[in-house]
């Protein structure tokens, strides 16, 4: 997990993705359609990346200012409740 927490520790906005993964795909359109630039590791696509998948044991994945946040359900509840739009400005992911 250490490595994990150096991908995340200077980035407003991480997400783990795997390229197949439709769930993967649905987050990022949603953080593209507020016109953030996530930083995106595709799993399948990195060295070491079926470790990573294995220490966060979920994909997606999202840290947002360094706090792990979840998996899709988690980034549609709080983009259903409308705190996610907050929680990305507060990181310096948003800018509004």
């Amino acid at each position: 997990m250490d490595r994990v927490n150096t991908m995340v520790s200077e980035r407003p906005l991480v997400i783990f993705s795997k390229t197949s993964c439709i769930l993967s795909y649905t987050i990022k359109s949603l953080f593209n359609s507020f016109g953030v630039n996530p930083t995106i590791y595709e799993l399948d696509e990195i060295a070491r990346g079926a470790e990573i998948e294995h220490a966060l044991s979920m994909v997606p994945t999202v840290f947002i200012g360094g706090e792990l946040v979840g998996g899709a359900n988690e980034i549609m509840s709080l983009h259903l409740k409308r705190d996610l739009k907050p929680m990305l400005i507060r990181a310096g992911a948003l800018w509004v």
